[in-house]
């Protein structure tokens, strides 16, 4: 895989990155880092679609990526917006008081571009290929992002609907998808990434990509996903110990006894 178009898409990046840090620090809020997640992904396909050869299997990724990112860009939006800093990231404010201001930017905002420069190497691949037509790996790859994206969807429609219940403030969502999994919406992310590699592998994507979802699946399992959001949780939901013990913490299944 060349270089060339990775630096381009390094590029964009840093733009992206640089623009939602300088939000960030107007509206004092880092959290909207949440939001420029999904929408890195979006800027890093176009660019390898205008910068790469701009073939079918580039175009059906980088139409498959947006609807990705925009979707859990918008989700995000509306969720945290108007609601102050994240937790996660008032914390991190707090160790920092003095610099955070500048740390913010090389410790959330590029670092974030940074993982997603990997996680997009699929992308990226495709991008520098020279194929012309889609494969049947590729398709077969679109179902897999299509059942990784509605169970992501539906897990979040579940959970915002839980959360609008009077009586939500302690309790655990444990019906829907919510039944067979912890966390049925980093499932279905991980799933996406994976349907996505299998599209650009089958159209010309050389196969050592799978470091990005694996990566991307790493990330949602042991560093911003499910083990950070667990820390504390038990200590504000009483429940969730239970929940624990009886339920898968990310890949579906019944719940035990």
């Amino acid at each position: 895989m060349a270089f060339s178009l990775t630096l381009v898409a390094a590029s964009a990046v840093a733009g992206v990155a640089v623009l939602f840090w300088l939000a960030s620090l107007r509206l004092r809020d880092a959290s909207i880092a949440d939001i420029a997640w999904g929408l890195i992904f979006v800027v890093v396909a176009w660019v390898c679609f205008a910068d790469g050869f701009g073939e079918d299997p580039m175009l059906l990724a980088a139409i498959l990526t947006t609807v990705w990112g925009v979707r859990l860009a918008a989700h995000i939006g509306r969720r945290n917006l108007g609601h102050g800093e994240d937790r996660r990231y008032a914390a991190m404010r707090a160790r920092r008081p003095v610099h955070f201001w500048i740390w913010s930017l090389f410790g959330v905002f590029l670092l974030q571009g940074l993982l997603a420069l990997v996680v997009s190497l699929p992308l990226q691949s495709l991008g520098e290929s020279e194929a012309v037509s889609i494969g049947w790996a590729s398709w077969l790859g679109v179902a897999v992002f299509v059942t990784g994206l509605l169970f992501e969807a539906v897990a979040d429609a579940q959970l915002d609907a839980f959360k609008r219940r009077p009586d939500s403030g302690d309790q655990v969502m444990d019906t829907g998808l919510w039944r067979y999994s912890r966390h049925p919406n980093y499932f279905g992310d991980s799933v996406v990434w994976w349907g996505l590699w299998l599209v650009a592998v089958g159209s010309g994507a050389v196969w050592w990509t799978a470091v990005g979802p694996a990566l991307m699946t790493f990330l949602l399992l042991r560093v911003s996903g499910v083990a950070m959001l667990e820390s504390d949780i038990t200590g504000r939901r009483p429940g969730y110990a239970d929940y624990v013990r009886r339920t898968s913490a990310f890949v579906p299944r019944p719940p035990s006894r």
